[in-house]
Order: C-alpha cells, then structure tokens, then sequence
C-alpha cells in the first residue's frame, strides 16, 4: 500500500559497568526493554573485560527467548561503544576495523561500554544483519587547554558517557524551545561509572576521565587519588592491582566488596557511620567537579542537568542542590536516554535521513603538531 512506512525491528545493546541493558524497538514505538544486573564479583571472575563477552551475549540470547524474540527477525543490532580510536559524534558502521580496533582498546580505555559494539557485532555477523555505534565513550570535542598535562608525551582525551549526555542535553535544549548548539551545560551522569562534562554550544569541551581514575570515586571506580599515595600503593600490591580498580573493582567494590548502590544506600538510611561517610563523600566529591566544569565555561550555565542511575536516590540531588545550586538551575533525568538515542540514531540512518559515519582507524586528534609539546 503506497505511503506505509517500513517497519524496523532494531535491538539496542548498552553494557555498563554493573549491568547489560537491552531494548527492542520497531521504529519508535520501545517493545520491551530489560536491564540485566550483573554484580561486581561475578563479572570480576572474567580476567578481562573481554573475557565477559561470552556471558553478556548468553544473558542476552535467553532474554530473546523469554520474550519470544528469533534473533534473526531483527533487522539491525545497535550498540554502544568505546574503547577504540577518539571519534566524531554521530552514528557510525560497526565494521571489522572498529571491531578490532574495540577489542584491542587502542583508544587507551577498557570501559565496558566497549562491549556493546563487540556484542552488536558478534550477533551481526551470526545472523547477517548490520550493526551501528552513536557518540561512544571517545568521541573527541575536547579543547586543547583539556588536553595538556605536566608530562610531556602525556595527554587528556575524552572518555566520558557521551552518549546519555549529549541524549539528555538535547532533549532539555528542545524542551525549551532552543537548540543543543545554543546552549552551555554542565552533565553529570551518576551511575556505576562518574562522569561530568562541560558542554559549550554544542560541543562537549571537557570533562573526568571516568574509567581512567579520574574525579569522584564510583560504585566500580577509584576517581582521583594522590599519585605519590598510588605508587605507594602499587609498592605493596601491583599495576593491574590499579587498573582493575579504576574501571570495575574501585570506589564501593574495594570500600565494601559490592557495587549494589541500593546495599549501601541501605546502610545510609539505617544510620551506619562508614556508609553515611562514604555516600556524602561521593556527592562532594560530584559537587567540587561540578564546579570545575563551571570554571571551563566562565560561569555561563544555562543548566546543570544530573543524570544517570544514581539519581533516584533523592539526596544526591538534594547535596547538589546545596553545593551547586547558585551555579545555575539544576535540572534531574533519573536514569539515561541511551537507548532511545541509540535507535532513533540509527533509524535515521535506516531511513535515509542521516549518513553513517566510517570508522577512520585513527584519532580525532592527532598532537600539538610543531609546537614541541
């Protein structure tokens, strides 16, 4: 019949830190969603993020069959990703050089946000289908007065929850009436991993190494800790020691051998003296970064805007209001916009609207050039 519209079955894959979320749409309309929760010790069994790929995909085959889903029905898988080369925003083709690329880590992280393109591929190439990334965890808008440290050699690259945070930032621009280009934010995305960045007119200009061990410490995650304290540290235990803890084994997990907010959360509520202090420490320590975003954009906030898990607990909200409420308006998305975003991305593409993007195999950014830096 002439002017029907085609209809797309896309299933959108969103590992995090703690969980693997998946929903199924058929053009707009969301069909079912699940969020699968994984606690830190299971997924701390898989010597490397890597090795988790084989359980994610498993969870994610009998979620299929509980909802009466043939795999090869759906007409393109679509996940979030990370991990390789830094990237422009958009959407682009899971191809084979992404894929490697992803596996490899070339890009310097190993988020496990990486595993969504590892997963979309995986299934891609098992039933013939095509599989799609939006805004990874590295695309790169950083400025170049974010990229410099005092090592030479040594630089700052983006890898942050690009995807929620522009996702939310667009759709509180719109609600407004205006456009994500004529606005400046500040967005924290509050979950298993920390990040807060400063968004200027569009671009996302600088922000926390979330996986890396930079800024609050997390449920999964070290944040920042005095390096001269680190190396002592890994004196007495050992590198991969560090580098477990700055993405899955940190933060909560070495605090209380959970990453399971709600435990803790628990504990604060029943008055226990450890988790109260460590709960309030990790909305300071969100609030002193929220402030360091405010300081890149010179004070032109139109909003901070708090996203993420965590944010159905209301006294994050209310800590942040206390510390940062004369910044500018704050403004809650409990939870995360990934996975509209994620399909309606790509359902775009699907429909001609928008060009995916190829994969370059390289970094956005390529140095300082001539400089000397």
């Amino acid at each position: 019949m002439m002017g029907m519209e085609k209809k797309y079955k896309l299933l959108v894959i969103n590992p995090g830190s703690t969980s693997t979320k998946v929903s199924l749409f058929e053009n707009e309309t969301l069909i079912f969603e699940r969020s699968l929760f994984h606690d830190a010790p299971i997924l701390l069994s898989f010597p490397h993020v890597n090795d988790q790929i084989p359980f994610r995909y498993q969870v994610i085959l009998d979620m299929l069959k509980e909802e009466h889903v043939a795999p090869e029905e759906i007409d393109v898988y679509v996940g979030r990703g990370g991990s390789a080369y830094t990237q422009p925003g958009g959407v682009t083709v899971i191809d084979e050089r992404l894929y490697d690329d992803t596996v490899a880590a070339v890009g310097g992280s190993e988020h496990p946000a990486k595993l969504g393109v590892m997963l979309a591929w995986k299934f891609a190439k098992e039933f013939g289908k095509e599989a799609y990334t939006l805004n990874p965890t590295n695309v790169d808008e950083y400025s170049d007065l974010a990229r410099l440290t005092g090592i030479k050699g040594v630089y700052r690259v983006s890898h942050s929850h690009v995807l929620n945070q522009k996702a939310v930032a667009e759709f509180d621009a719109k609600a407004l009436g205006k456009k994500y280009e004529d606005c400046n934010y500040i967005v924290a995305h509050i979950d298993g991993g920390i990040t807060v960045s400063a968004h200027d007119h569009g671009r996302m200009v600088d922000g926390n190494m979330g996986a890396d061990g930079e800024g609050a410490f997390t449920p999964t995650r070290i944040g920042s800790v005095p390096v001269l304290a680190l190396l002592d540290y890994i004196d007495a235990h050992s590198v991969e020691d560090v580098r477990l803890m700055c993405s899955r084994a940190g933060g909560f997990v070495s605090l209380f051998g959970t990453s399971d907010s709600d435990v803790i959360h628990k504990l604060v509520e029943e008055g226990d003296p450890k988790a109260t202090l460590v709960w309030n420490t990790l909305i300071y320590q969100v609030c002193k970064m929220i402030g360091e975003m405010s300081v890149v954009l010179c004070g032109k906030v139109d909003a901070i805007l708090l996203t993420g898990g965590l944010m159905r607990f209301d006294d994050i909200l209310e800590g942040i209001k206390r510390r940062c409420g004369f910044i500018a308006p704050i403004r809650v998305y409990p939870g995360e916009m990934e996975q509209e975003a994620l399909a309606y991305g790509a359902l775009k593409v699907l429909r001609g609207e928008e060009k995916a993007l190829t994969y370059a195999g390289k970094p956005v950014w390529d140095g300082f050039g001539e400089i000397g830096l």
